[in-house]
């Protein structure tokens, strides 16, 4: 036996799943596809062994059956209705609603380093989770088990919204234009944490108004509250929106609920 050697990196044991097995609706037949949904990268030496590849899958899994379900639900709505519907239910802050709901959170096999640095709440890394969970349900039970979970959760989310919502991004393209603005401009700023679980901060401009920047765990959830944050000024001041130099107040409260850094004036 080799001693003083720094010993591999190993795999954390797996949770008892019983009970997110009965959230999910599906006992599975081949528990190790669970398992690997939940673990995250930087708890195997193998990433292939991680939940990358089933949250790959359950991205694809997820769309399918969010489209099936508009198309059931709004049968007087056209394309672009859909669309804004389809594009608010898809976005990671409703998988990390979903995951929330369903307590998603303590089933997952994090490092030591990841699980000492509070991750276990990194929306990024429930988002992820919540997808490639869905893959092991669609790997498991076919299109039947996913799309019933799918169903049961997303379907209160769907009648959250009367009117088809419109995200930030959106929202700030239509504002632009009924102004006669050029489109907004997005650029990242900054790119921060380690490889698997990165941070980013994008910068959003329009025309002469000053930036904001919206932060996140991928590049299109912060240009989405880069958006919010730039949106957020213009309905409160409309009037101000539009004159050069212009800078949007920070505000705390949007700060703290969605990750948001208003650029400060020169």
């Amino acid at each position: 036996m080799k001693r003083g050697g720094k010993s591999p990196k190993q795999t954390p044991s797996p949770p008892n799943l019983g009970w997110l097995e009965r959230v999910l609706g599906h006992d599975f037949n081949n528990p190790d596809l669970l398992t690997q949904a939940l673990t995250h990268s930087s708890a195997t030496p193998d990433r292939l062994q991680s939940n990358e590849r089933l949250e790959f899958l359950g991205d694809r899994v997820l769309g399918l059956s969010l489209a099936g379900l508009l198309i059931e639900s709004f049968a007087d709505e056209d394309e672009g209705k859909l669309g804004y519907r389809f594009s608010a239910l898809a976005r990671a802050e409703s998988l990390v609603r979903v995951a929330e709901n369903i307590g998603l959170g303590p089933y997952l096999i994090l490092s030591e380093g990841e699980e000492g640095g509070g991750e276990r709440d990194n929306p990024g890394i429930l988002a992820d989770a919540m997808e490639a969970v869905i893959a092991a349900l669609y790997l498991d039970g076919g299109l039947e088990a996913a799309a019933a979970f799918i169903e049961g959760q997303w379907r209160p989310l769907m009648a959250e919204n009367p009117v088809p919502p419109k995200d930030a991004k959106t929202k700030l393209q239509e504002w632009a234009q009924g102004q006669g603005l050029p489109l907004p401009e997005y650029r990242v700023t900054a790119e921060d944490g380690p490889a698997h679980a990165p941070w980013f901060t994008v910068r959003v401009s329009v025309h002469e108004m000053k930036p904001t920047s919206g932060q996140g765990p991928s590049k299109q959830v912060a240009e989405q509250a880069a958006a919010d944050a730039l949106m957020e000024f213009i309905e409160e001041a409309p009037g101000e929106a539009v004159r050069p130099g212009v800078s949007p107040k920070t505000k705390n409260t949007g700060a703290a609920r969605t990750g948001i850094k208003q650029e400060k004036g020169k």
